[in-house]
């Protein structure tokens, strides 16, 4: 897939309904699978449908589909053969039987909490499905071990149709979040408000719902085959811009004095307008894959200070107004490097003078 492709109108309406498609997908996908089965009266018919719901359930995003069927398929053949042996060694001997078994579930729970751990647990899982056949009855084993890797490929087939991808919906999730922490800036940091807005539990829910979106780190590097950490820095930069302008609303809203001198300084109120034009240019640039702007930097901050310092009393000075100033420079900075992680992680930086 292209990293830098624009998001089409229906992958926008594909994943603002994404519970909606993913439940019509998975319906769909099992009534046909419940009609080849039966047009087809395939032996232990149940268990392509159990394989379906396990494959497809819990998410269909293809970086998560596609990895858990492969190991859905290795653990199935794998477990399939060790239940192919453990029938044959019980027309000889019961002990032989369970001493096998032991060291295939010996292995399968090794497996389990190892880099693999979904094909470990399929090994034990389809030498129980096998084990249920009675005892010689070869044909019935081998039937349940392909009807589980037909369930399998054609939860793939289903999911490969308009995928949901994991990398799509990261980028638009990251593009609201950037338009929230936006709008949170200019509301708590409005010349045209009188007093502090009360946006605490606002700020809770922003927070809680940029940690919820790391959930989808794992299949979209899986998908892209970027760097997990380079998503996952991106992820704790917007936490870091998040609590940045929180801080300074409370310096912005200290005390009467402080407040108005910080309306007036022109250097603060151009950091401002360039925080917030930057902040919407990354959210588009994620929805459309094109370059938006470059980067700001804060030109001086000693003269930014001193004109502060000069809206207020002598006797007004405090270390906070260097405080104030510092988290606006910090902010810019923070928001710089974001702009270069999007940039790599959309594959931008060929087409631009990034370094």
């Amino acid at each position: 897939m292209r990293l830098n492709s624009a998001v089409s109108p229906l992958e926008l309406w594909i994943f603002k309904y994404y519970r909606f498609v993913h439940g019509a997908r998975i319906a769909l996908a099992f009534v046909m699978m419940l009609a080849i089965t039966r047009l087809l009266d395939i032996p232990d018919s149940t268990w392509p449908l159990i394989t379906l719901v396990v494959v497809m359930g819990p998410i269909s995003y293809w970086g998560n589909v596609f990895p858990r069927a492969i190991q859905r398929v290795l653990g199935t053949c794998i477990g399939a053969a060790s239940g192919m042996v453990a029938l044959y060694l019980e027309t000889f001997s019961t002990p032989l039987l369970m001493l096998w078994c032991a060291i295939i579930m010996f292995l399968c729970g090794y497996l389990a909490l190892g880099k693999r751990p979904y094909a470990g647990l399929l090994i034990g899982i389809t030498l129980a499905v096998v084990l249920g056949a009675h005892s010689g009855e070869f044909e019935q084993a081998l039937w349940r071990s392909g009807d589980v890797i037909f369930g399998s490929a054609f939860a793939l087939l289903c999911c490969s149709i308009f995928p949901q991808r994991a990398f799509i919906h990261w980028r638009l999730n990251v593009s609201e979040h950037l338009l929230q922490i936006a709008t949170l800036h200019h509301t708590l940091l409005s010349p045209n408000v009188v007093e502090r807005p009360r946006l605490q539990a606002r700020q809770k829910e922003m927070l809680g719902n940029i940690i919820r979106n790391r959930s989808l780190v794992s299949p979209s590097a899986a998908e892209t085959h970027l760097s997990s950490s380079l998503l996952s820095s991106i992820q704790s930069s917007m936490v870091n811009c998040l609590y940045t302008v929180d801080k300074l609303s409370d310096i912005y809203w200290q005390d009467r004095h402080h407040h108005l001198a910080l309306i007036q300084a022109k250097s603060l109120k151009i950091s401002h307008q360039a925080t917030e034009k930057t902040l919407y240019q990354l959210s588009h640039m994620l929805k459309t894959g094109e370059i938006e702007g470059g980067e700001w930097h804060f030109d001086n901050m000693n003269e930014a200070i001193e004109e502060v310092k000069s809206l207020l009393d002598k006797s007004q000075h405090d270390t906070s107004l260097y405080g104030y100033v510092w988290l606006n420079v910090q902010l810019i900075e923070e928001l710089a490097k974001l702009r270069r992680m999007i940039m790599l992680a959309l594959n931008l930086t060929k087409s631009s003078n990034f370094t």
